[in-house]
């Protein structure tokens, strides 16, 4: 019988054994960013302990930096001290940053699939939740806290469970106006935000077959809101094309022997897997998230669901996330007003996401009162943008155009919502509280429909704008 991608992954970076059941695993790819190294780097400093392999670590800031301005020092002194923090260490220690100072700065599940260092076949571990976003080039890739952080940096090794495979199947084909991320709030909304605990998702079939890098990256990303550790797909022609020429790829005859066996580590066709879950994507429509957790969402032609629609574990949540969110169960969610559209984030930050945005809102104004932000995912990403004269479509609908970083998603930056606003988000989340605000709403969805939100000044189906463009 063959073997999984993971399966394939995970022997190859098995150091031994643990008598916990658990596997001592390298660690291929450590990325670091500055909200939770500082207090791993102090605890090598009190153990004498240096960087392992500091080749095999990069950082990057994003989390807090400001997107409306960068010059130093900031005016939030924590965030200025967590900035030097990262600067110092790295120094110390002999790790490459590319600080706010470098073209290549920008949001760690971002720079490291565009410089090239994300590759298939590795084991990569970052502090942070959504680093499973790097499993779209077929690497295992997971989150972690601050002590495995130092557990990383001292030892370039972590304790890990073993994890079971899902493979979840999208058949058919997607229509104009759906998007990778539609496609991942369906699958959390059929399987769960807790359903994929234990598991590594493994996403294949003929929607995902066709998706681009950054479709892909969208789809892995948002695994963890599934309850999932891990979220791949198998490297392919698409990922070895993506690869080619980036900086810290193989490079000649090196490259040609990397991608052969990097289409070697896929799954193989008859790998068995725990579970297997088909998701029909003919039939997906854009989603839209109603309540607090990833997995409250609907498409945008249907009702907000109450508690007498879910089954009674769920009741109470449903009926307190409808009391936060300001929802009435039954009504149509298309039609809800928004206050903020955000487009950005390592979900959706990516120069494609921004195509499709500005290919929304040209030639059309955001409503007189949307306050709109659109922040790349990189330098790199605003520069390709701006030579294509995004930047100008986004300022003429009336959105800020701003420097890159985390900015609205997670809020740890000048970036937040004010009061009980509603915001429009392509951003991972919409826990209470998690863009700024201890009351503000967080509605998920896809660039392409924050950019309609932002333009109708409320939940509307961007397949409608769309159609009207290409008609025009």
């Amino acid at each position: 019988m063959g073997s999984t991608l993971l399966g394939k992954v995970w022997d190859l970076h098995t150091v031994r054994r643990l008598p916990t059941g658990q596997t001592q695993l390298l660690v291929g790819l450590h990325l670091v960013h500055e909200v939770t190294s500082p207090q791993a780097f102090d605890m090598l400093r009190l153990r004498g302990q240096a960087v392992a392999l500091p080749d095999r670590t990069f950082a990057t800031v994003d989390h807090i930096v400001p997107t409306d301005g960068q010059a130093r020092p900031f005016a939030d002194g924590m965030a200025e001290q967590m900035m030097a923090a990262l600067e110092r260490n790295c120094r110390e220690f002999g790790v490459p940053l590319f600080g706010l100072e470098s073209d290549d700065q920008g949001i760690v599940h971002v720079i490291g699939p565009e410089l090239g260092l994300t590759q298939p076949g590795m084991t990569i571990a970052c502090g942070d939740s959504h680093t499973s976003t790097h499993g779209a080039f077929g690497a295992v890739a997971f989150g972690i806290g601050t002590s495995q952080v130092r557990d990383v940096l001292a030892s370039q090794c972590l304790a890990m469970d073993p994890l079971k495979v899902r493979r979840i199947m999208v058949s058919g084909a997607l229509e104009p106006g759906v998007y990778a991320k539609d496609v991942i709030l369906a699958i959390i909304r059929t399987l769960g935000v807790q359903g994929g605990v234990g598991f590594a998702y493994e996403y294949a079939g003929p929607v995902v077959d066709r998706m681009t890098m950054d479709e892909r990256m969208t789809l892995c990303n948002m695994s963890i809101e599934g309850g999932a550790r891990v979220g791949y797909v198998n490297p392919d022609g698409t990922t070895v094309a993506y690869l080619k020429g980036r900086r810290f790829a193989p490079a000649g005859d090196a490259f040609d022997r990397a991608a052969a066996w990097w289409r070697s580590i896929a799954s193989d066709p008859d790998a068995a897997y725990d579970d297997e879950v088909l998701v029909d994507g003919g039939g997906l429509r854009p989603m839209v998230t109603w309540g607090t957790n990833p997995g409250q969402s609907a498409a945008v032609d249907e009702r907000v669901p109450g508690p007498a629609d879910v089954a009674e574990p769920e009741r109470a949540a449903v009926a307190d996330a409808l009391a936060y969110m300001g929802l009435e169960a039954g009504r149509h969610i298309e039609g809800t007003r928004v206050d903020v559209a955000f487009i950005g984030s390592c979900t959706n930050g990516r120069l494609s996401d921004l195509q499709e945005a500005a290919r929304v809102v040209r030639g059309r104004r955001v409503a007189s009162h949307v306050r709109g932000l659109v922040v790349p995912g990189s330098k790199r990403v605003r520069d390709a943008a701006e030579r294509e004269g995004l930047h100008e479509v986004f300022r003429e609908a009336g959105l800020e155009w701003r420097q890159a970083g985390c900015s609205m998603c997670l809020a740890m930056n000048p970036d937040r919502l004010q009061g009980r606003e509603v915001c429009a988000s392509s951003s991972n989340r919409n826990f209470k509280g998690r863009q700024g605000s201890p009351t503000g709403r967080t509605l998920l969805m896809s660039p392409a429909m924050v950019a309609a939100a932002a333009v109708a000044g409320e939940v509307t189906d961007v397949r409608r704008l769309l159609r009207h463009t290409e008609g025009s």
